[in-house]
């Protein structure tokens, strides 16, 4: 008998479309500064990434402050004032459950400026150059 649904294909859309209402919530009570907390006031915290379990009652909230600067006073920051975001979050969108809120550092960033500096290596750019050269030569001898 076939497999009807498939147990890792991601989150559904039902969890993304939850998880960006989840993220908008949370960007617009921290730039409004709703809260009075005077590290959260100092930065301005990107919130590139929100997931959602499938139950819906966990939001995982992955915040980088700009520039990279105190990232763990940020999150202990956040930390402290989850109680005051879920209340936030609950009443800007509508679920049957506020979700519980977890916020980690994001990754992202990092993991781009390593690619960056991959692709950014002699190594890289010398097989690039390589095979111009490989296209350049069939190009002549095709005339």
């Amino acid at each position: 008998m076939a497999k009807r649904f498939e147990q890792n294909t991601g989150p559904s859309q039902r969890q993304q479309r939850v998880a960006e209402l989840v993220r908008h919530a949370l960007a617009e009570v921290l730039s409004r500064g709703d809260l009075q907390d005077d590290v959260l006031t100092k930065h301005v915290i990107t919130i590139p990434e929100v997931r959602m379990s499938p139950d819906l009652k966990l939001a995982t909230a992955y915040v980088m402050p700009l520039g990279g600067k105190d990232e763990d006073a940020v999150i202990k920051a956040l930390e402290k004032n989850k109680k005051l975001l879920r209340q936030e979050v609950a009443h800007r969108v509508n679920l049957k459950f506020a979700p519980d809120l977890r916020f980690r550092r994001d990754e992202s960033f990092d993991e781009a400026a390593r690619i960056d500096a991959l692709l950014r290596s002699e190594r890289v750019s010398r097989d690039i150059g390589k095979a111009g050269l490989d296209v350049n030569d069939d190009n002549d001898n095709d005339e």
